[in-house]
């Protein structure tokens, strides 16, 4: 009779590498979806700064105003300012600086979607707009209608200390000359107001 040798797991070696799997698992799948949480909420908050310098060079640049503002339909090729930064945002050529997207050339320059149904974005004051002037400083008060100022965005875990000690929250800060900052410090955030 010969001997052949058998390749394969024993029983014992197969429960012990399940049980690994299981372990690790059972410990990743909470972290990753905090990870998951965490750059979404980043993704958003990098964004609507993106946004905010782009609108803010290409003034400076083409020397007319540029607008940021808040659009329901966003994503449509006649998209118009209103609604809230939840619904999306555009940013374009405000040729005659009346913070309404109309008339020939007044092109969309950046469209942005709606953002996640988990987070929400709450302005100052419910503030839906942003403009700069040719020179590339903010506007200010346009009309008498107050500008973004400040942009809270957060998710169902509000403003608390998250992984690396930041918080789980984002702020967006804009000065009235039109410098925009991210801020992710909980005191910061709390400071400014927190999450509603």
């Amino acid at each position: 009779m010969s001997i052949r040798s058998q390749r394969g797991f024993t029983l014992y070696e197969l429960l012990i590498t399940v049980l690994v799997i299981g372990a690790i698992l059972t410990l990743g799948i909470p972290n990753l979806s905090e990870f998951t949480r965490n750059s979404r909420l980043t993704a958003t908050a990098n964004d609507l700064h993106a946004s905010f310098l782009l609108a803010r060079s290409e003034a400076a640049r083409a020397k007319t105003n540029i607008t940021i503002c808040a659009s329901a339909n966003s994503m449509n090729a006649a998209a118009v300012c209103g609604g809230t930064f939840d619904d999306g945002w555009i940013v374009f050529i405000d040729t005659n600086g009346d913070l309404a997207r109309a008339g020939a050339g007044e092109n969309i320059i950046r469209a942005n979607p709606a953002i996640d149904t988990t987070l929400n974005i709450t302005t100052n004051g419910g503030a839906n707009y942003f403009s700069f002037a040719p020179s590339g400083m903010g506007r200010g008060n346009v009309g008498g209608v107050p500008a973004v100022q400040t942009a809270m965005l957060c998710d169902s875990r509000g403003n608390q200390v998250a992984a690396g000690g930041y918080s789980s929250a984002r702020a967006l800060v804009i000065t009235p000359i039109g410098r925009a900052t991210v801020l992710r410090d909980v005191a910061q955030i709390n400071g400014l107001g927190g999450c509603p």
